[in-house]
């Protein structure tokens, strides 16, 4: 357990709304998740929630959603420009699927994302033709019209890409098609989800690894490790975005207040039984890392 003074990444998800309909997502299988009921943080939200002195205090914030995509927050852009005046030399990440809002926003997002390690991911899983099948609903156009002005403007962006059965013989050519966009980096992977949200539609690619979810004893928590918290889209402190996707599904309890992030319950686990989301996510594998450091299969800087 570490106070909030500790605390040097912050992980938020400001929304669960979101464009896609992802078969394996926790939008799509959560037992209590309802999509018509959507939770959003707005940026009065987040003053309150989130003292001046941790804004100060943090290297890096950056949004990812369990449930939805970030950028389909209200008030993301809004979000981001009050961390970045807080903390001028904090880090800004975003991960997305891409294929939201305009390329007017994606220029002003641009325009925030200026310090030297600011990223944004763009998560396309395929190319044209493929993309769409896990990405359900996102339309290609407006992922490349929008990476397109974000890069242009001087965004550094990265492309990770899921493979599938279906899109495993576009890994090279989307690698290609992301150098000459200008991407940073390009990185591929298989999802573990396989495992725990099996879909009949999908089939794991021929001739990769699958994801080693062995259930280790030796636990390597990543949130430990980089001092990080996560803050659900319903306001609440958790101490990673992994017990987070829980949040709709109430299978494990925890102590949680606005002035500590309290991983007691979580690491009395590890001793014993650790919990499974942790075994699954930050278990130790074959050559001392966590599978959470050993995710990406693939992964080259392109610029």
């Amino acid at each position: 357990m570490f106070d909030l003074e500790n605390i040097k990444v912050l992980h938020i998800e400001p929304t669960t709304v979101c464009n896609a309909a992802c078969p394996q997502c926790d939008r799509e299988n959560a037992l209590l998740y309802d999509k018509n009921k959507p939770c959003e943080l707005s940026l009065n939200d987040i003053k309150k929630l989130v003292p001046k002195q941790l804004v100060r205090n943090l290297d890096k914030m950056f949004m990812c959603g369990n449930f939805g995509d970030p950028a389909a927050a209200k008030q993301c852009l809004e979000i981001y420009q009050y961390f970045k005046t807080e903390n001028p030399n904090i880090t800004l990440g975003l991960n997305t699927n891409g294929g939201i809002k305009n390329v007017n926003w994606w220029e002003n997002l641009a325009n925030v994302f200026t310090g030297m390690y600011d990223y944004v991911v763009f998560s396309i899983d395929g190319l044209e033709d493929t993309n769409h099948l896990y990405r359900k609903n996102v339309k290609w156009h407006k992922i490349i019209e929008n990476a397109g002005a974000f890069i242009a403007n001087g965004g550094v962006a990265h492309w990770d890409m899921l493979v599938y059965q279906h899109n495993q013989h576009q890994v090279d050519n989307a690698e290609q098609l992301a150098r000459e966009m200008g991407f940073s980096w390009f990185r591929a992977k298989v999802s573990k989800r396989f495992n725990t949200i099996p879909v009949e539609s999908l089939n794991p690619p021929d001739d990769w690894q699958l994801p080693n979810v062995a259930n280790p004893d030796l636990i390597q928590c990543h949130a430990l490790q980089e001092q990080s918290m996560f803050l659900a889209a319903n306001g609440e402190f958790l101490p990673c975005c992994f017990i987070g996707s829980r949040v709709f599904n109430k299978d494990i309890v925890l102590e949680n207040a606005l002035n500590t992030v309290n991983f007691q319950g979580v690491s009395n686990s590890w001793q014993k039984n650790p919990l499974s989301v942790c075994s699954n996510t930050c278990g130790v594998v074959e050559d001392s890392h966590s599978s959470f450091h050993n995710q990406w299969q693939r992964e080259v800087q392109l610029c």
